[in-house]
């Protein structure tokens, strides 16, 4: 019986929003840290016109850099959000997540490299330093950073396993959160150096914090940079959720022999699987058999007869 073309399909058709149309937690949060990095920037750019100051006026700027770096992240977020439910993405707006991680990770890495540039420059050019107005600015950088890093870092706590190894399925709210990380590490390490370089009088460590500073950005930079690019170019999702999918479908008579999984936005999942079976089910009953809790929002099986004659030995 064919099937009329004014029949009601339903039940054999879904959304592909896949919950991206919800505020996520770190949306608000990063919106948040914009406010304050904005705030301080304006205030230091003010004063350092009026008073005449580069180092503030230098600091204002680097926030100004840092705070366009954080819009990037809350612009993903809004984007996403808004275009959920646009047919044009086969599979959501998940990977804008990834995409907007991606690029704060390259952000950081030229971050990185002009930290090193402008600290070699200084080892090999050393120019006088005034350190109580640097130091100020320093101690001013580091409480509003480390405010953001409270704000931020919250929800990171949540993006830990049992085993304390990291598993930051929000690449949007990981990349901001390193930018305002590495701005208080940097601030910090500038405290350090300031005070050893006034005292002891050893004005090389100044730029040296600054190389030490970049290679640890450096470091972030590139782990964020390879889990954001994973998703991007779908690699095969986690080893534990792969065989934890294989292992609610197979028993005597079904094999899974073909199983790809990879991630389509934080959490979550799509997987297309190829069931050989001696006495084959519907692929309703297949996808029943999966829990519910695994984040597996696209489910695709495929199902085969093992035929003996036609594939045995």
């Amino acid at each position: 019986m064919p099937i009329e073309p004014n029949s009601n399909l339903q039940h054999w058709q879904h959304e592909h929003a896949f919950g991206q149309d919800q505020k996520r937690r770190g949306e608000l949060r990063t919106i948040i840290v914009i406010v304050i990095t904005t705030s301080m920037m304006i205030v230091e750019i003010t004063t350092g016109l009026i008073f005449g100051s580069m180092a503030l006026l230098a600091d204002g700027l680097h926030m100004a850099s840092h705070a366009i770096a954080l819009a990037i992240n809350a612009f993903a977020y809004i984007y996403a959000r808004r275009h959920a439910h646009d047919i044009r993405y086969s599979f959501g707006t998940g990977k804008v997540n990834a995409l907007a991680g991606f690029a704060g990770a390259v952000l950081l890495a030229i971050f990185a490299m002009a930290m090193v540039w402008g600290s070699i420059e200084r080892l090999i050019y050393p120019i006088e330093i005034a350190y109580n107005q640097a130091i100020m600015v320093a101690v001013l950088g580091l409480i509003i950073n480390g405010t953001s890093v409270f704000i931020l870092g919250h929800d990171e706590d949540h993006d830990h396993d049992h085993h304390g190894h990291h598993h930051h399925h929000d690449h949007n709210l990981r990349a901001a959160y390193l930018h305002v990380l590495a701005d208080a590490l940097t601030s910090l390490l500038a405290i350090v150096a300031l005070f050893v370089a006034k005292f002891i009088g050893l004005v090389w460590m100044d730029p040296l914090m600054g190389i030490v500073g970049a290679i640890l950005v450096s470091r972030w930079s590139l782990g964020l940079l390879h889990t954001t690019s994973a998703v991007l170019l779908d690699n095969q999702g986690p080893a534990q959720l792969e065989a934890k999918i294989i292992q609610c479908i197979e028993d005597d008579d079904n094999r899974v022999v073909d199983l790809h999984l990879w991630s389509i936005g934080p959490k979550i999942y799509s997987v297309i699987i190829s069931v050989l079976a001696c006495d084959p089910q519907s692929p309703e009953y297949y996808k029943e058999l999966i829990p519910s809790n695994l984040g597996l929002v696209h489910l695709t099986v495929e199902v085969n007869e093992w035929i003996e004659e036609d594939y045995g030995n």
